[in-house]
This record gives structure tokens, sequence and C-alpha cells, in this order.
């Protein structure tokens, strides 16, 4: 019969030396890691989902207000609200509201700066600034502010979000990625962090002006080196290999020369799975349009826009907001709406502070004083609601969540009900 093992003295001191080892690159990991600066609050009760108005009210009030600069209308396309949640996001804190008190019921917060928020899939996907750019990236349950999935990669400095209900976009100068909805990216486009083939992406060194896309089409206008004038270019949001993009199409728009110290004002206005909608600025005697573009990049038709609805040229590039049975799209001057299937215009609403959103089957856009309801179909105004917004005078974007209205105020946002 073999003699029990036994611990020499030996062993005792590997094993507190394991131990200390252990003791040490735990502490390092912590105080140099991500964890250290991360507090994370989820909601002991998770937030019922918000019933849907069963009609619009003829009177609204302010019901609270709250700074959430990330979220202002340059970084994402409308306010940030989930089923159950509005989500505000300033300084490094997203934070996670109910739409009528205002009470807060979660908080996620970094000590780091925000880039941006944006509501996708009943989360909220906030994108942290580190030394890479806007690469740290974290999904928040809408009801809870729970962390369901995270991510981190290369990235610009500044980006702009948008969600198309299938993938979030994030877009900077230089470099686009897609994400699904467990942060997996879909596309990597423009410049690459890990060039491990160098010929992966059709063109090189352009720079980003415009982005919109679909569960089957994203469309990018940019400006590449050595060609005179802006390039539209779709692609397949999920290629097999994120790295490889699938182009469908790509042409050079020759109306969109860019300045002498400034690329062209021209953008993306909205995108269908078969059409791209695209603003031309006025041009040599021609006045402002709308060019349509079919899925291959290929221009099939075009329409002007009219005088009361000209953008700026410095006016910030706001895309269209799917309203129903339209699209809606804020020119800085007006609503101009488009066919949610075709893109062909329908109807306007030159004045409007922003593109609105829909409340029981109808639109309310922002106007000075109050909010305009407006029939969809035929873009008459059936009531006016007064709104006093004090000396703000837009511009506003607007999303609705149950029976309140909430409006992105420059960098605050207020709930009206």
């Amino acid at each position: 019969m073999l003699a029990p093992e036994r611990r020499t003295r030996t062993d005792l001191i590997v094993a507190a030396a394991i131990a200390v080892v252990v003791l040490v690159a735990a502490s390092i990991a912590w105080f140099t890691g991500d964890a250290r600066g991360t507090a994370s609050m989820p909601a002991e009760e998770p937030l019922p989902q918000a019933e849907p108005a069963a009609s619009v009210p003829t009177a609204l009030a302010e019901l609270w207000r709250a700074p959430s600069a990330a979220t202002d209308s340059t970084r994402t396309p409308i306010p940030v609200v989930t089923g159950s949640t509005v989500v505000t996001a300033d300084g490094g804190s997203v934070l996670g509201r109910d739409p009528r008190s205002g009470d807060q019921s979660w908080s996620y917060t970094r000590d780091l700066a925000l880039c941006s928020v944006v509501s996708s899939w009943n989360t909220a996907v906030a994108v942290y600034r580190d030394g890479r750019g806007c690469s740290q990236v974290t999904e928040l349950d809408g009801p809870t502010g729970q962390r369901t999935a995270q991510r981190t990669s290369d990235a610009d400095d500044s980006v702009r979000l948008s969600s198309d209900g299938t993938y979030v976009t994030s877009r900077g100068e230089t470099r686009m990625e897609l994400w699904r909805s467990d942060m997996v990216r879909t596309l990597e486009y423009g410049r690459v962090d890990a060039p491990v083939n160098p010929s992966s992406q059709p063109r090189t060194g352009c720079t980003l002006l415009s982005s919109s896309s679909t569960n089957s089409r994203t469309a990018v206008l940019e400006q590449c080196p050595d060609e005179a004038a802006a390039r539209l270019t779709l692609l397949n949001p999920a290629p097999k290999d994120a790295s490889e993009p699938e182009e469908y199409g790509s042409t050079v728009v020759p109306e969109l020369v860019p300045g002498s110290d400034a690329p062209t004002s021209g953008r993306i206005i909205a995108a269908t799975g078969g059409v791209v909608a695209l603003y031309i600025p006025a041009e040599n005697g021609a006045p402002d349009r709308v060019g349509l573009y079919d899925d291959t990049a290929a221009r099939v038709s075009e329409f002007t826009l009219p005088t009361d609805l000209t953008p700026s040229p410095d006016f910030p590039n706001y895309p269209a907001t799917k309203a129903g049975s339209v699209f809606t799209w804020f020119t800085g001057a007006g609503v101009q709406a488009l066919d949610a299937t075709s893109l062909s215009p329908v109807w306007r609403i030159p004045g409007a502070l922003g593109s609105g959103a829909v409340m029981a089957g109808r639109l309310l856009v922002p106007v000075p004083d109050g909010i305009s309801v407006v029939d969809l179909a035929t873009g008459v105004s059936t009531s006016d609601i007064p709104v006093d917004r004090g000396e703000y005078d837009g511009p506003i974007q607007m999303a609705v969540i149950g029976d309140v209205v909430v409006e992105q105020r420059g960098p605050d946002v207020v709930a009206l009900g």
C-alpha cells in the first residue's frame, strides 16, 4: 500500500507564490481595466411596456426635462426611447427614466466620454471614446439597464449612430461599421484597423459624408482622393466576410463637387430596399433637387425641392425618419414627406422645426409655438397643440412613447404629457 502524499515546505512556498502572483495579476487587471471605471445600477423592477396612445391629446405640458447632450441631433436622428424607457445620456452616464415622471430607473456610468447613444432592439446602444476613438460599445436592456452585449474596435473620434431596426450603423469620417443585435460586426467599410488583406476595401483614403441603411442595402456617400465629385455606393450590410465589403453598385455624382475648403453639402436622405434618395444642392443655375437611385446606384429620376424647403449649406445632415406610410425629411427650413416605397414627394410643411413622430395614427410635427397634428396621407394639419418652449426655437427632433411626447431641444430632453 502506497504511503499518503505529504505537503512539504517547498510545496507551501510554491503555493503561496502562485497565490501572490494571481492576486497581483487580478489587482493590475482591476486598476488598469474597464471594470474599475464602470458603475452599473440596473433597475430594481423593470419598467413596464408603454401602452400606445388611443388618441392625440388636445393639450400638452412639460412633465420633466434632463440634460442629454450625447443624444443631440448631430449624433443620433431622434431622441432615444425604448418600449418602456426614455434614455438620457450626458457626460459619461446613460440613464433610463420613467417616461411620465422622469425618475431614474437605472444607470450605467463610465469614466470615459460618451460619443453617442441610439435605440434599437428595445435596447440602448451606448458608444464611449477611448484612445482608439469611439470604440467601446455597450448594449443596455431598455426596461432594466442590464448589459446585454459589448464590443470594442477601432473607430473615428466622433461618430453618428443610426438604426434601421436590423443593424446599427456607426459612421465617422473615415470608417463605418454595422452591428447586429448581439454586437457582432457585419460590415467594416473605409479605413480598416487590421488590414490583413490590403485589397479587401474597394477604395482607400475616402471621406465618408453620409449614409443610410436597410436590412438589405447600405448606402454611403463618400469623397475619394483624385475624384472630382462625391461617390454614391450601395453595399451588402452583411457580406460573408465583414472585412470584405460586397458592392451592389457605385457611381460618381457629377453635381456633388466639393468646395474649396469643405466637402459637398449633398447628403443621403433615405434608403429603401430598392431606392436611395440623395439631396443635390443647387449648382450652375440648376435648382436644389433630390435624385432617386436604384439598388445598383444608377439614377432613375429626380424632382425639384421647393424653394421654401431649401437647406442652408452649413445645416446639419438630418436623415429622413420613417413615419407610417411616409418618410419625413427635415431640411432645416421645413419638412418634405416622401412615399415610403418609391421615395417620391407627397406633401410638405414649410416652417416646421423637425421631422415629427407618430402618435395614434397622426403625425405630430414641431412648429413655432406648438405641435401641428398632421394627416399622414395628405399632410393637412387637423389641429394645433400649444407648447411653451420659452426662447428655444429649434431644431427639435421628436419621439413618442405611449402618450408622452419627447423633444430633443439642443442638449436637453423635454417630456410633454
